[in-house]
């Protein structure tokens, strides 16, 4: 007789909103951990609670074979009690008039204690997660406040990188799976650098058949714009791209990125590339045993060069405002 494994303790804060809505249904579905059991703790604002207790009949009435337990809280400690995974859903969205820097210092407020809760309550070699924007500065204030070792705490850049492929796939005529090694560097923002340098299609390097014009002036754009399309086409936020993408992050995490593929991961920089040290910025990554490496040796032009300076800049930016507002 089989041994049924013993169950990974997944956290998602903002358990009421859109995004987790569609995301927790993953998880319980066994989307990300396999065939392990899922302990779920949905962590809410006092305000939302009872939202989120919605929420967990419906994850209850689903009859998950892979859910073993649910627990709906608006206390941090409890929330993150034992937590193997977190998805940080949850964040403060712009206010009308408000300005970004207003934002990031809002945000500074949430997670700081988050990170705080997350030191003394969750398990030693937990994978953080930070979905909410501004994610690359809102994982940076987390990772200061939780002490964790470096690379235990990422930001989501994978739903630009599934952008970036399904753009790309339809630019070439093929599907996404064939394509591999297309890299999404630094902000989760206007300034990001989808690169198609060293891009493949079937294994073979496909960059030089994308007109540059194209590249440039369409698809990088788009890639930076493309959550505001769906807004004024869909008229509300791309919440299921994004639950999607952050299955496929922690999925990738946990089993491993393909053989010869690389992903798009956002995380504390080591000095990689000429990013500054402690930055969060999104690199080329592989999940090997568990751990994100970010991918060495690659030739970087003028041109590559120069956009990773422009939203290196911005980074650099947003955590002076988080600094000067007393959140690091």
């Amino acid at each position: 007789m089989s041994t049924r494994p013993s169950p990974v303790t997944v956290t998602v804060t903002g358990a009421a909103g859109q995004i987790a809505y569609s995301l927790l249904f993953r998880l319980a579905a066994g989307d990300v951990f396999g065939d392990r059991p899922v302990a779920l703790r949905l962590l809410e604002i006092p305000a939302a609670r009872q939202a989120a207790e919605g929420v967990a009949m419906e994850l209850s009435d689903s009859a998950f074979p892979l859910l073993d337990s649910i627990t709906v809280t608006d206390d941090q400690d409890e929330g993150f009690a034992g937590a193997e995974a977190v998805f940080l859903v949850g964040a403060k969205p712009r206010g009308k008039g408000e300005e970004r820097s207003d934002l990031l210092v809002g945000n500074g407020k949430i997670f700081g204690p988050q990170g705080q809760a997350i030191a003394r309550n969750a398990s030693p070699d937990v994978r953080v997660l930070v979905v909410g924007n501004p994610a690359n500065t809102n994982a940076a204030i987390l990772d200061a406040h939780a002490g964790l070792a470096a690379g235990q705490v990422t930001a989501m850049t994978r739903l630009d990188h599934n952008r970036a492929l399904a753009q790309l796939a339809d630019k070439l005529g093929a599907t996404t799976p064939r394509l591999t090694n297309m890299t999404v560097w630094g902000n989760h923002s206007s300034t990001q650098f989808p690169d198609v340098a060293e891009l493949r299609l079937d294994g073979e390097p496909v960059a030089d058949s994308l007109d540059r014009s194209w590249v440039d002036e369409e698809f990088i754009p788009r890639v930076a714009r493309r959550g505001g399309e769906i807004i004024e086409v869909r008229g509300s936020s791309s919440a299921a791209s994004a639950a999607s993408s952050a299955v496929d992050h922690m999925h990738d995490w946990f089993h491993g990125t393909p053989d010869g593929d690389w992903v798009s991961v956002a995380l504390r920089s080591d000095g990689s590339y000429g990013i500054p040290e402690g930055l969060f910025a999104s690199f080329p990554c592989r999940a090997v045993n568990g751990t994100w490496e970010i991918v060495r040796d690659l030739e970087l032009d003028e041109r590559q060069q120069e956009r990773i300076r422009a939203t290196v800049e911005e980074l650099e930016s947003e955590l002076a405002t988080v600094r000067d507002g007393g959140m690091l």
